[in-house]
């Protein structure tokens, strides 16, 4: 592993792929593409610089042991859900909810690629990823611009142009890491949703991810259009952790804030012909729940699989998983339009169905079966004239256009 500007990089070295942000997703496309096989290319992995700081949380559900298993923090085979008038705690095997701590993933990457010899690192501001005739060019701060057959870029670089043919609304959280010298968390169940928040007509809930008896990352979470007061999440997380989990003697350890785009308008797969957008810039996280883990790492494996086989990456939407799409639309629809509380749907989804078909169902693996079994379960008529809303937005809609998002963080 070398830096650019080593006196062995040159500034007009080139490369076979230009990765622009080093973040989970960029990150994770380093490492399949590496899994892949693809060792004889040369890599450029570029960001502003090093990533060090435990600056978020990635949560997701896995059957079996995944890629990065070795850093995942905590791992969880029941969870609680409190929704509207219905609680249970649920049995997700064989699925186990993880947790991987941004910090670890970091310590982990850097040291990975402090051993690939192939791989580069350059830290400075990107000020442009562009196709430019038959290569990808990735332009910089400091008057430098880097060539690659093909570049990966996960920056966010254009302004958000929101449209009213498509659903835009925000999932925003603060989180603390709370220790308690009482013994009052049970480490074996994870809290995923606790819907007994005053919802304010948004869609609000709390989950707790217990570390041991002492400690947990609670975290308040709120569906909406708009940003609240810092003191707003302060307020409610203080009155969720003496009210509902009874504790009054606790120390915050730890402290997250974060803002994820839930939107169902169309993040452009490309850059040009040799630029291919990843992450959230390339539409991985998923409109109607935000979490975005796993489908980056799925995204990365086709990309790594399709360069080692074909030396084109593959970012096309499988013709059958679109329907995925008009089911993320739906449940924007109904929430920004009030056609139902999300407390509501949230409650039948999972007081109707095995929480595996829920997690398959979100996962975009399910059956046609299992679509009508997970849609029938719902408030039927506002689902039905929610999709209807939004195919007739689908349907005005222009073909495509550029689209962004500040994010803070992914689930």
């Amino acid at each position: 592993m070398i830096n650019v500007g080593d006196s062995r990089l040159g500034i007009e070295e080139r490369f076979d792929y230009i990765i622009a942000g080093a973040g989970a997703a960029g990150l994770s496309l380093v490492y399949h593409l590496h899994q892949a096989g693809l060792t004889d290319k040369r890599i450029l992995l570029l960001d502003r610089a090093p990533k060090t700081a435990n600056d978020r949380t990635w949560c997701f559900w896995e059957v079996g042991e995944g890629t990065f298993e070795p850093v995942v923090f905590r791992r969880w085979e029941r969870l609680a859900f409190h929704g509207e008038d219905f609680s249970t705690v649920l049995e997700i095997a064989p699925y186990r909810y993880k947790m991987i701590r941004g910090g670890d993933f970091y310590r982990f990457m850097a040291q990975w690629l402090d051993a690939q010899p192939n791989i580069a690192r350059a830290y400075a501001e990107v000020t442009g990823v562009e196709t430019e005739g038959n290569e990808a060019v990735v332009r910089t701060n400091d008057g430098r611009a880097y060539h690659g057959a093909w570049a990966f870029n996960s920056i966010l670089l254009d302004p958000l142009a929101q449209r009213p043919t498509y659903h835009y609304l925000l999932q925003h959280f603060l989180g603390w890491v709370i220790w308690t010298p009482a013994c009052a968390f049970d480490p074996n169940v994870a809290t995923l949703m606790d819907f007994r928040v005053d919802q304010a007509d948004d869609t609000r809930f709390v989950y707790v991810l217990p570390f041991d008896a002492h400690t947990a990352l609670v975290e308040y979470t709120v569906f909406s259009r708009e940003l609240l007061p810092r003191s707003d999440y302060v307020r409610q997380l203080e009155a969720y952790i003496n009210d509902r989990l009874r504790i009054t003697d606790y120390e915050t350890q730890h402290e997250e804030f974060g803002v994820i785009p839930m939107t169902d308008a169309p993040f452009p797969a490309r850059r040009g012909a040799r630029v291919i957008n990843i992450g959230t810039a390339g539409g991985c996280t998923k409109p109607s729940t935000g979490y975005t883990f796993q489908r980056i790492q799925r995204r990365a494996q086709r990309i790594a699989q399709a360069l080692k086989a074909t030396g084109r990456p593959d970012v096309a939407t499988p013709p059958l998983h679109k329907r995925y799409q008009l089911f993320d639309s739906a449940l924007l629809n109904v929430l920004d339009e009030g056609r139902e509380r999300g407390r509501r749907v949230f409650t039948d989804l999972f007081a109707r169905n095995p929480p595996q078909r829920v997690f398959r169902f979100l996962d975009e693996d399910t059956t046609p079966t299992e679509d009508v079994q997970i849609m029938s379960s719902v408030n039927i008529p506002a689902f039905v004239a929610a999709t209807a809303d939004a195919l007739r937005r689908r349907l005005a809609a222009p073909r495509s256009h550029p689209l962004s998002h500040t994010d803070s963080s992914t689930r």
